[in-house]
């Protein structure tokens, strides 16, 4: 499971800027890890849903510390990919898998992030 700073360090290094810029995006969406303490918290928005949520509620676009415009959506798409292995699900399919005895493979495992530093 990435850490909220993993993924704005992932986000500067793929849309420029630094992770300062995207870090309240990755905390809003992880921020369900305080209500449910798993890896499934992310059934309440790591879905295109929830990318749309977040669109409504930081905006549709903004300008990173390198002056270019970054789409929310976007960083928010990222996000939900590396944590879903490469898979944007939409809401029905969480709740349409959580009662599965075998789950999908984007409930499961997520992207490995690297970084050099």
């Amino acid at each position: 499971m990435a850490h909220p700073n993993l993924h704005a360090k992932s986000s500067a290094k793929k849309f420029g800027g630094k992770p300062e810029d995207y870090i309240h995006l990755h905390e809003w969406l992880d921020e369900t890890k305080s209500w449910y303490g798993d890896s499934l918290h992310r059934m309440f928005r790591h879905h295109s849903e929830g990318i749309f949520e977040m669109e409504q509620k930081f905006g549709t676009e903004f300008k990173n510390s390198d002056g270019k415009t970054v789409f929310t959506r976007y960083v928010g798409e990222q996000h939900v990919k590396e944590d879903c292995n490469n898979y944007i699900p939409s809401a029905k399919e969480w709740v349409l898998n959580m009662l599965k005895k075998e789950r999908p493979i984007w409930m499961l495992k997520t992207v490995k992030l690297e970084f050099e530093d």
